[in-house]
């Protein structure tokens, strides 16, 4: 065990507290799952059954990615509440890793749409439960005002962007040379890997993040057991009766995380247990989780649109082989890889004097904006005409854009948390991740090559708008803040 204090003065791991290196391999690995499957499971959804794939129509395979993505952040609530009711954020993180180990194994064993459902299910949850929770045991490596904090996250980040790298390339690799099975199987073997690990060096994290905050009564446990019955026989007579469908699945759940992400403000502005500074630091959260959710609702698209836009506009040609499609997936992660230090030295040379954290919103929102805007140097080509060094470059403006915003999301959702929801407000930053990758599979179904301009002309254009009206609100944003930058 490793006391708050010890893992605060720690400098083991460049700098940083050793419990970093753990937290960053679990989530490394994770990723490479995750992000592996995720490279294969578009085409796999929309490709004839003579290529290996599902064969549904191509909206409704993004609507399932779009919604399935959705689902992921929205199950960091379920994560969130059990750390802080039951279990602790530690030991829900370690559960989270086997779920999502099982859920790879069935869309590796499972035929069809069996293995699609079990195990998009299995991993949706394990994900939620691991991502929120691996953010706040980050967290309480550092105090309210280390400065190491932001630089901290920005590493932790480099772990999830070398998993999302490696992971779509040999998943993809698999996939071409022998088949969508095979690439859903390695995704079940990094997880392996990455669990294994965690496993062996838990003892390396501080003794807080297996405290549980805010205790369920045992009186209570029984409601709560009642009303996930509940809410499970619902979505099956919802699924069974038409009411949701594989088509209209991303719109669904974007109103479905709308309402919990209204309702979870609600709950935390009106508790008991925070205090008013506590409470003005949860309102100044809203502007930035509008703007997070605008922007992951156009960085998701690389799962929807860019995957259609990679599969059928884009000239995959390398000296006479044809590059999978999930390779693009990969493009990504390594401007991450090359960029995150350099953000982070930068972020940690400036100090005090770096841009606040709404300004910090405001840039990732507009300048993925522009990156969309990019596009319509080559809107209306024909067929797979697009240079790979041009999506690669517009990519290169996702990865800046993502650098202002994601990371810096997941630092600040911590410093602004009340001390009874730590884990939760984590899942609050989530929450607009959620609402945006959602929005990414119902905005997917109004893309088509033969409206490429007004498609990323409209949408670009009102994620550039929504970033200007952050920077220009700041102001009375940081107000809020109370001293948290």
């Amino acid at each position: 065990m490793t006391t708050s204090t010890e893992a605060k003065r720690d400098t083991r791991f460049f700098g940083h507290p050793i419990g970093l290196a753990n937290l960053f391999g679990v989530e490394m690995w994770e990723r490479f799952s995750f992000y592996g499957m995720l490279g294969i499971l578009p085409i796999y959804l929309y490709y004839s059954v003579a290529e290996g794939g599902l064969e549904m129509p191509e909206a409704t395979a993004t609507s399932i990615v779009g919604a399935y993505g959705g689902l992921v952040y929205l199950a960091t609530i379920v994560g969130a509440w059990t750390a802080d009711r039951v279990l602790g954020s530690e030991r829900t993180l370690f559960y989270s890793a086997v779920l999502i180990m099982i859920g790879h194994i069935s869309l590796a064993l499972l035929p069809g749409f069996l293995g699609i459902g079990v195990g998009l299910a299995c991993v949706a949850i394990g994900s939620g439960g691991l991502k929120g929770n691996a953010t706040a045991v980050v967290g309480t490596l550092y105090g309210e005002k280390d400065q190491r904090r932001d630089a901290g996250f920005t590493i932790f980040y480099m772990g999830v962007n070398l998993g999302a790298f490696v992971g779509p390339l040999l998943t993809g690799l698999a996939q071409s040379e022998v088949g969508f099975h095979l690439g859903f199987g390695l995704a079940a073997i990094g997880m392996a890997v990455g669990l294994t690990q965690y496993t062996i060096f838990r003892r390396n994290l501080p003794d807080t993040a297996r405290e549980v905050p805010n205790p369920l009564p045992v009186q209570q446990r029984p409601a709560v057991g009642g009303v996930l019955v509940a809410l499970v026989v619902v979505i099956v007579l919802a699924v069974l009766t038409g009411i949701i469908t594989a088509a209209n699945l991303s719109d669904v759940v974007v109103w479905i995380v709308g309402l919990a992400a209204v309702v979870y403000f609600g709950i935390l502005l009106s508790s008991r247990k925070i205090t008013a500074l506590e409470r003005r630091r949860v309102l100044s959260f809203i502007p930035m989780f509008i703007a997070s959710a605008a922007f992951f609702a156009l960085y998701q698209q690389q799962f929807t649109v860019v995957a259609i836009y990679s599969d059928q506009r884009l000239d995959r040609n390398l000296f006479g082989w044809e590059m999978p499609v999930s390779w693009v997936q990969s493009i990504n992660p390594v401007f991450i890889l090359v960029l995150a230090p350099i953000i982070a030295a930068i972020w940690t040379k400036l100090g005090d004097r770096q841009p606040s954290s709404p300004v910090k919103f405001a840039l990732g929102t507009s300048v993925m904006g522009v990156a969309f805007l990019l596009f319509l140097l080559f809107a209306g080509g024909a067929g797979n005409s697009t240079p790979l060094l041009a999506l690669a470059g517009i990519l290169l403006v996702f990865t800046v854009a993502e650098l202002m915003l994601s990371p810096i999301g997941l630092s600040l959702s911590t410093k602004l948390a009340p001390e009874a929801f730590r884990t939760q407000m984590v899942a609050l930053n989530f929450l607009s991740v959620s609402l945006g990758t959602a929005l990414s599979g119902s905005l997917a179904q109004y893309y088509g090559t033969d409206h490429e301009a007004s498609y990323f002309g409209i949408v670009g254009a009102v994620a550039v708008v929504i970033g200007v009206v952050l920077a220009l609100i700041s102001p009375f944003v940081r107000k809020l803040m109370c001293g948290v930058r």
